[in-house]
């Protein structure tokens, strides 16, 4: 580390993602001070405070004005993600958002010219790059293991956020258009829109896809604002071809599994529990990796996200995982929507806009 100081941390949000990823994990970082947490729902920031500490805000300009801290992590529903990001790096804090950062490119946009001019650090908290067997893919799709890579296949699907978010049931933010902008593409197809460039090497360029509310029924029992399934083709910048599927509709366990297929074989991530990564070859050859686990919604694995924050901030370094791949990974959903409804392949714009 570059220093002793603790980062001073404020946390807007008392939410599932709070309270699983980031107070436990910040709580055990000896680099991390959780001083102050707000949440609209009172209790909610009462019981974070119980478990990890610190100090119950009364507003959410009391945090992101509090002269304490050093930094801010906004785990709040998307539609707030922008405007408090933005107040928050205006006010001198570095920011850790929970993705999808933002519900439009313009916000996007805004947010990282935020950050360039207040000289903070701006960083998007998609998880999925630090799992362990993420890592070890990408570490043998360097070393050319499976040969280069053609095509793919990557699905994550789970029962729905109604079932394991503190705002549980019909009447969760996730299910409503105006909190969310959209349902299992923010929630999960997002993840893959930012894990597949990151593991090829190459942003997605066009998209071809269909979005659908095929069974989720909010508090009134009708269908709800946001799609619960997307199958999503994708063409990336350097030609490979793939599908991306997100579902809130895999009843049963959870899916996290993406089939990478190259010159030389396939590798398979999250098929099997005890071995995540597989590779088999063309030439007969075959290697299981045994190098821990996904992490799901009812087995939590540590992230490594808020770690990396705390770690670029005393180091004073740009963050991996920045405003940009952020919004990159945005414009893909967004590109996927505009698909869904217009009928057409649809490119994804990969530059912020003005």
């Amino acid at each position: 580390m570059a220093t002793e100081e603790k980062v001073r941390i404020g946390l807007l949000g008392a939410g599932s993602i709070a309270l699983f990823r980031h107070g436990l994990e910040l709580s055990q970082n000896p680099d991390a001070e959780l001083v102050t947490v707000y949440d609209p729902i009172k209790e909610r920031a009462e019981y974070f405070v119980k478990l990890y500490g610190g100090k119950v805000a009364a507003s959410e300009k009391a945090v992101i004005n509090n002269k304490n801290l050093d930094a801010i992590i906004v785990a709040t529903p998307n539609s707030e993600h922008a405007r408090l990001t933005i107040a928050a790096l205006e006010a001198g804090k570095h920011v850790l958002c929970e993705k999808p950062m933002a519900t439009n490119l313009k916000d996007a946009s805004a947010m990282i010219a935020a950050a360039e001019k207040a000289g903070k650090k701006l960083m998007i908290g998609h998880n999925q790059c630090l799992m362990a067997p993420h890592l070890k893919a990408r570490q043998l799709l360097k070393e050319g293991v499976i040969g280069e890579v053609l095509t793919f296949r990557s699905s994550f699907g789970h029962g729905g956020p109604e079932t394991w978010s503190q705002d549980n049931g019909p009447h969760t933010w996730f299910f409503k258009k105006e909190k969310a902008y959209v349902g299992s593409m923010g929630d999960l197809g997002v993840h893959k829109a930012y894990l597949l460039p990151w593991l090829l090497g190459s942003d997605i360029a066009e998209v071809g896809a269909f979005a659908a509310t095929l069974d989720k029924k909010n508090e009134k029992g009708k269908l709800i604002t946001v799609e619960d399934n997307a199958v999503c083709i994708l063409r990336m910048a350097n030609g490979v071809l793939g599908q991306l599927t997100a579902s809130w509709t895999y009843y049963g366990p959870e899916d996290n599994v993406t089939i990478l297929y190259g010159t030389k074989g396939r590798m398979i991530l999250g098929a099997d529990p005890d071995y995540p990564v597989e590779v088999l070859l063309a030439n007969g050859e075959a290697a299981k990796y045994k190098v821990g686990a996904v992490a799901t919604n009812t087995v939590q694995v540590k992230s490594g996200i808020p770690d990396m924050f705390v770690d670029c901030i005393l180091d004073d370094i740009d963050p991996p995982f920045d405003g940009l791949k952020g919004y990159k990974a945005l414009a893909t959903v967004v590109a996927c929507m505009e698909s869904s409804a217009s009928g057409k392949i649809t490119a994804v714009c990969n530059e912020p806009v003005k």
